[in-house]
């Protein structure tokens, strides 16, 4: 005790602002091994040391129907976290002197601060607090005051039918005009004919409510909000509904909510293929074998991480070459806000092999003190690195499903961030490569623009397709059974087969530029475009564009097959450069005046731009369709995304390149160039703000390289950076996607490890039977 009294000085009550770690090491996913190292580092001797013990689970506990759509938070899918009793004490190092905790003979001050943390929630059950749930909805700005239209309409209690075609499900009411009209289609032809949705754009009447989810718990109906593009409450829905004489206590349930239909389709989804369902899977224990656990929707990390760490690049860098010791010595004083640390901790959690065990139970009848179960490991949970990395980023912070392929993007680039100036350390320049668009003008002349990439996303061109007469007869006996009122069966679809070759053809092959400004002709005529690489990374990775818009802007998932060999070759994809003979573009800008070129409608960039696209490009949109509209503006963003001058400024005659030179200053001051600070505040209209978010948005900005007629070969990132080498690589790791959109659904991770194939199921960890090679969304190449 006397010894605890002459240790006062250091110890500290948390404050309700202090973040408090408790239920994880910060540098390990393990018992307190490391104090040790933190007595070392910081002199602190005093800690209260938690000690936890498994409480058994009743085999007869019943199994809650999940309500929200999530993964392990209250509500949600259970993945039977354990129950824990805890004993408490304090200790005090170096000799880990033990005092009893509680204790009214402990230091008034120890007890605050030992009281302090226990009551505390934990930084990591309160960051779960914010999880995503399906049924959280906000209430209608346009509930209060909405406007009802007294034509004489009575609802009838059942018997509905849309008022446009003879759909008699899927139907929602109109709140304002009483029209029964049908739900969207979606992107599998099932749902509505978009006639709701239809009305809503001739009326603007904004809400509706969806028939056969209407009873006495009002706040459980569907109503949905088309100017707010959500699911919402209508706190005055029985007074809205009786205008149209509809008494909701009498109705019956008879149609699912939208929420009860995402979580329907996580729980029925046909995931065997890419799951290997009804496979036996042999689960595989040891070093480079740890599962994740899924912290609720985390799927996207963790079976990207798993293909990550696979690479040499990654596993050398914070597992092979840098220890848990020599990670923490050179970490702040707060380790969970390093990722230098949070990885190294990831990667010794990941290949270390520590916590790749099959899970072990207590065993009374025999007396024996655990016994293995052979079904699975419990896996480690990536709490703190998820924290962290999604620290910087709406999205990846909240519970929500996210796009593995985004959620890769963000994190090469943090580590990037993290390694500047250590270029030999960054992992993540393994995967950098460069690209290069050549443009050819019809006047002879051509232009190369330069930029750096992580992935190579492909388009699966589905008129490629190997196996076109199955097609067709599919299609004529789907074409049957509809006549016939009949479905077709899972086992008799027959879905297209392309093969990876048509979709790296597709990347390389000409293609059209239309409206392209030439500044050797000073007029806009069609230009030619093609791509090559500069460079050929140590591991390549390969999206594919699965993805797709249909028309109305619906959503759709391509169901094809992407026959991918194990060995491929993209040696003649290597960009050739500016060739002997070739006369390129001179330097220049359009020479236009002021009063021929429409200003962007504000209200239609503004909509464009709460959707997620870029402003310039929005801007572009609304000029080159004359401010017609918002679906106008969307139809010609979606056709020219890809456009090599999309990112160019709108420059408005030369008279109003000027701009303010204390703007400029201010940008320079922030380490910008003088160059890329003034296209920016041209490109954002002088909003300092805006251009910062420009420049952050083109990283490889230049102003030779931002004017889509620039010509100068020496422009855009330097290759002498990149790693290189040959074209041929080696197929190691896949991640697959089940489900509708990339924000819902299953992913999965397939790695090549020690000559074999191994699934990765957050912490399922087994041999593969049957790895989907010819169904993933990224695909993970090594350099032979």
């Amino acid at each position: 005790m006397d010894l605890l009294r002459s240790n006062l000085s250091r110890v500290r009550i948390p404050e309700p602002t202090n973040r408090v770690y408790k239920q994880e090491c910060c540098l390990s996913f393990d018992t307190p091994d490391y104090v040790g190292w933190n007595f070392e580092k910081t002199g602190n001797p005093v800690y209260l040391h938690v000690k936890k013990t498994k409480k058994p689970v009743p085999e007869d506990r019943p199994l809650k129907k999940p309500t929200l759509l999530a993964i392990g938070i209250d509500g949600g899918f259970d993945n039977n976290e354990a129950d824990y009793e805890e004993t408490h004490n304090i200790v005090i190092l170096p000799d880990y002197v033990s005092l009893s905790y509680p204790s009214v003979e402990l230091p008034e001050k120890v007890r605050l601060a030992a009281d302090a943390i226990l009551l505390d929630a934990g930084a990591e059950r309160k960051e779960q607090v914010a999880a995503w749930t399906a049924d959280k909805k906000l209430v209608s700005v346009y509930a209060t005051n909405l406007q009802q239209i007294d034509n004489g309409v009575v609802i009838p209690p059942t018997g509905w039918k849309c008022s446009q075609c003879d759909k008699t499900d899927n139907l929602w009411l109109n709140l304002t005009d009483g029209v029964i009209l049908c739900g969207r289609k979606n992107w599998d032809g099932s749902g509505g004919n978009n006639h709701a949705v239809e009305h809503y754009k001739k009326t603007g009447y904004p809400l509706a409510v969806k028939l056969g989810t209407i009873t006495a718990d009002l706040e459980a109906a569907d109503v949905f909000s088309y100017p707010e593009d959500d699911n919402v409450l209508d706190p005055l829905l029985a007074q809205h509904l009786a205008f149209f004489g509809i008494d909701f206590s009498s109705l019956q349930k008879t149609e699912m909510t939208t929420a009860e239909k995402e979580l329907d389709q996580n729980t029925n989804f046909e995931w065997n293929r890419i799951q290997e369902s009804g496979q036996e899977v042999e689960p595989i224990f040891g070093p480079g074998y740890t599962g994740l656990v899924n912290l609720g929707n985390s799927c996207y990390l963790a079976a990207t991480m798993q293909a990550v760490f696979s690479a040499r690049s990654f596993s050398s860098r914070y597992y092979i070459n840098q220890s848990l010791k020599k990670a923490f010595e050179e970490a702040p004083a707060d380790p969970t806000v390093d990722l230098n640390m949070q990885l190294t901790k990831l990667a010794h959690g990941l290949l270390s092999g520590k916590y790749s065990v099959p899970q072990v139970e207590n065993d009374d009848n025999k007396n024996v003190a655990t016994t293995p179960t052979s079904a699975e490991q419990e896996g480690i949970p990536p709490r703190m690195f998820k924290t962290l990395v999604a620290a910087s980023h709406p999205e990846f912070s909240t519970m929500r499903q996210q796009d593995a392929l985004e959620f890769f993007l963000h994190f090469l680039d943090q580590v990037e961030r993290s390694n500047a100036g250590k270029t030999e350390l960054d992992p993540a320049r393994s995967f950098k490569f460069g690209v290069e668009d050549r443009i050819l003008c019809s006047s002879g002349k051509v232009a190369y623009n330069r930029r750096n990439d992580y992935i190579l996303s492909l388009n699966i061109p589905l008129h490629e397709a190997t196996n076109k007469e199955e097609l067709e007869l599919f299609h004529k006996l789907k074409a049957e059974k509809l006549s016939e009122g009949k479905e077709v069966s899972g086992d008799e679809v027959v879905r297209p087969r392309v093969p990876l070759e048509a979709c790296l053809a597709s990347f390389s092959a000409p293609e059209e530029v239309h409206d392209f400004y030439s500044t050797a002709l000073q007029m806009k005529t069609t230009a030619v475009k093609s791509a090559g690489l500069t460079s050929f990374p140590d591991y390549l990775v390969l999206h594919m564009r699965k993805f797709v818009m249909e028309e109305g802007w619906v959503p759709k998932k391509l169901d094809v097959y992407v026959d991918v060999p194990d060995i491929i070759d993209i040696s003649h994809m290597r960009s050739k450069g500016h060739q002997p003979g070739e006369e390129l573009l001179p330097d220049g800008v359009p020479i236009e005046d002021d009063s021929e070129i429409p200003l962007a409608n504000e209200d239609i960039v503004a909509q464009l731009v709460s959707m997620g696209f870029n402003q310039i490009h929005c801007q572009k949109a609304a000029i080159n369709t004359s401010n017609a509209g918002v679906e106008e503006a969307m139809t010609w963003l979606l056709a020219h995304m890809e456009d090599p001058d999309i990112d160019a400024p709108i420059l408005r005659g030369r008279g109003s390149e000027s701009v303010d030179q204390s703007k400029v200053d201010m940008l320079l001051s922030f380490g910008f160039q003088d160059d890329v600070a003034r296209k920016a505040l041209i490109a954002s209209g002088g909003d300092i703000e805006k251009a910062t978010d420009w420049i952050f948005s083109n990283p490889d900005a230049s102003v030779s390289n931002m004017d889509a007629t620039a010509s100068n070969t020496t422009s855009g990132p330097n290759d002498a950076d990149l790693p290189d080498g040959g074209g041929r690589y080696r197929l190691m790791g896949i991640v697959s996607h089940i489900g509708t959109s990339t924000h819902c659904g299953h992913y999965v991770a397939h790695i090549l490890k020690d000559g074999r194939w191994v699934i990765f199921n957050d912490n399922k960890v087994g041999a593969s039977i049957n790895p989907p090679k010819d169904m993933g969304y990224l695909y993970f190449f090594e350099r032979l």
